[in-house]
């Protein structure tokens, strides 16, 4: 069982990481659904802004590194097949 303190100091940062992964995950949903609906050019900003959501979580010790490399990585793939389609 952990300490008081430990748990205190654990449960804020629970707290703390779930708003920041979900607003990540929301991020990189609406820059997928602007990309399926508009197209890989008017979906760029959105992208960038996708892209940066998943480092700055990197940084701030909510997502492992390798786990947002892949995320990004399957949105450029996403990206990268819309430019081929049109």
């Amino acid at each position: 069982m952990p300490s008081e303190r430990s748990a205190r100091t654990s449960e804020r940062r629970r707290v703390r990481n779930r708003q920041t992964r979900r607003a990540t995950r929301t991020i990189v949903a609406s820059a997928t659904t602007s990309l399926r609906d508009v197209g890989p050019e008017e979906a760029e900003p959105a992208i960038r802004q996708a892209l940066r959501a998943l480092d700055r979580a990197v940084r701030k010790g909510v997502l492992h590194r390798n786990n947002a490399d892949r995320r990004k990585s399957r949105l450029m793939a996403k990206v990268n097949a819309a430019h081929n389609a049109s």
